[in-house]
């Protein structure tokens, strides 16, 4: 008796095989992800209800370690930085990436240099290029100090001034991570048919009324992607800030990834910076869940 067109050979049908082979490709992945992600995690988790210490065994805490959170005056602060610095670069970056997506969307002139230009930052290495902008904005070498001189204004004492250390910071920041964000948006523009400008243009529509009723709501589904990860990457800056402040001066650019790494592996208190960590992911999810309900009302299908 013939088998089953869907009978394969061993008893098993195709379907099966076919879910067997998928399942297959995606092990590798699924078991690095668990073993550098997934684990780690739980570990924290647990972690952070322990007083652990690289000196003396773990000692059960429950919720110590958060309670502790609400009365340190410096993880307070902390937040604050952290809160402060996304909420000033991620609409910056992403208000940047989208006028220079809108310019190099055209046919100009050397249009490939000008992307490659803005892009190059998010190749480089921030730490690396934090220890170049440290010399860049020094007032006593650097050369943007000097020209602001000449012009008659003047920016402290680089990023060992507290008034203007987290401004710094922050321009570093925006500096890095504005390509990357535009190169999405030129994604995105790639995607609007061409026949809404021309239908547009036809009837009238200037360049501002192609942009606010075309191009703006058509990129609503890119906005919130380059808004979320703009955020969480606001939310985890650490590169520039460790190698050109290392937090200070005076706890002035220190933010809450910082202020893990300080307190594991300066201060070796382990559950302490378990527990600022865990406050750090819930407050990624929660305003990425914010983000997601805001922009996911104005998304357009066509």
């Amino acid at each position: 008796m013939r088998r089953s067109g869907l009978q394969a050979r061993g008893g098993l049908s195709l379907r099966a095989r076919r879910r067997l082979s998928a399942y297959g490709f995606i092990a590798p992945s699924m078991i690095i992800l668990g073993v550098f992600l997934a684990w780690p995690m739980i570990w924290s988790l647990r972690t952070s209800f322990y007083d652990a210490s690289q000196f003396a065994p773990p000692t059960f805490v429950g919720l110590g370690n958060y309670r502790k959170l609400l009365t340190d005056a410096t993880f307070r602060g902390d937040l604050v930085n952290t809160l402060e610095y996304a909420a000033v670069v991620t609409p910056i970056s992403v208000a940047l990436a989208l006028a220079f997506a809108l310019m190099l969307n055209r046919r100009l002139r050397g249009r490939s240099f000008f992307r490659a230009s803005i892009f190059l930052p998010a190749v480089l290495s921030l730490g690396v290029m934090g220890i170049a902008w440290d010399f860049v904005l020094d007032p006593n070498i650097g050369l943007l100090p000097r020209w602001l001189q000449h012009a008659g204004l003047s920016l402290g004492n680089g990023v060992h001034d507290p008034n203007w250390a987290m401004a710094y910071v922050m321009f570093v920041g925006i500096w890095k991570n504005t390509g990357f964000y535009m190169v999405m948006y030129l994604a995105g523009l790639g995607t609007i048919p061409t026949d809404f400008y021309e239908a547009a243009a036809i009837d009238g529509a200037g360049p501002w009324a192609r942009f606010r009723h075309i191009t703006w709501p058509l990129l609503s589904n890119t906005t919130l992607f380059v808004f979320v990860i703009a955020a969480i990457a606001s939310l985890q800056a650490f590169d520039q800030i460790f190698v050109m402040t290392r937090g200070g001066p005076f706890f002035k650019t220190e933010t809450l990834v910082y202020l893990v790494y300080r307190k594991g592996f300066t201060d070796f208190d382990f559950g302490y910076a378990s527990a600022v960590a865990w406050v750090l992911v819930v407050l990624v999810f929660v305003i990425s869940l914010v983000q997601n309900f805001f922009f996911s009302r104005r998304q357009v299908k066509y």
